[in-house]
């Protein structure tokens, strides 16, 4: 298995949620895959991507979720609501006043996320120099992503939520994974202006992409090689098909 260093990079892992479509009380990152909690895996690879700081967002059970996870190494932050995914890194704002790196953030429901695709998603950020770079993978149903809307030149140019996206903008294939790289302080001053204006009337981190190019800041993005490892989990049928997916992943050799 291969180990990265980015000691110079701080993870935000998106781990609040509760879950419902899983049907079940258990927050959504307890429930396991392969033996582990679906966290554990996300925190597995950030191990293997050698960050400097690993702060993990809670919500729902939040107590049970730290207790499980508290030799895990990582800071916690407490979204008492759920609003959003930019309500969501704003509440990690105190825990981040001085950081100025750079700054991933993934998802808690990813379990097959590999460190190798991080890396290249950092590297990549690194030698745009923009302030945020977005993962994104194309998909056979883009149903319920965000979509992926380019600019003439190739470049990220928006992302639009599907209810927020016209007829020919839900066509497009290539979605939002939720992973993203962000110059940090570029990034703070974006969500200060983030407001709740859309169909979720929630605070939406997509949308600090828009706020930042018109900043004049670059922006960019890098398409995953194989979507399955960014399939998030929010239903037992997913869950049943992301544990054949790591068979097969395991059995190919990857450097999860």
């Amino acid at each position: 298995m291969r180990r990265y260093r980015h000691p110079e990079a701080a993870a935000l892992v998106l781990a609040a949620g509760q879950g419902i479509r899983m049907k079940s009380d258990l927050a959504k990152v307890l429930h396991p895959m392969a033996g582990q909690p679906l966290l554990a895996w996300v925190l597995e690879t950030l191990r293997d991507l050698g960050v400097g700081r690993v702060l993990v967002v809670v919500g729902h059970q939040r107590e049970r979720v730290m207790a499980l996870f508290a030799d895990a190494g990582v800071e916690w932050v407490v979204q008492a609501e759920q609003c959003g995914t930019g309500h969501a890194v704003l509440t990690a704002g105190p825990a981040l006043e001085s950081f100025e790196g750079t700054l991933l953030v993934v998802c808690g429901d990813t379990p097959l996320l590999r460190a190798g695709t991080l890396h290249g998603l950092l590297e990549e950020h690194a030698a745009r120099g923009a302030a945020v770079t977005v993962l994104s993978m194309r998909v056979p149903d883009p149903s319920g992503y965000g979509r992926i809307l380019r600019d003439p030149d190739g470049g990220l140019a928006a992302i639009v939520e599907e209810g927020d996206a016209s007829a020919e903008q839900r066509r497009i294939d290539e979605v939002n994974s939720g992973v993203y790289a962000f110059q940090y302080p570029a990034l703070a001053q974006a969500l200060s202006a983030l407001t709740a204006r859309n169909a979720q009337g929630e605070y939406y981190l997509t949308d600090t992409v828009a706020l930042l190019r018109w900043r004049g800041l670059g922006s960019a993005v890098v398409c995953a090689d194989d979507y399955r490892e960014l399939l998030g989990i929010n239903t037992v049928d997913q869950l049943t098909e992301a544990e054949r997916v790591h068979r097969e992943l395991r059995g190919g050799g990857s450097d999860r």
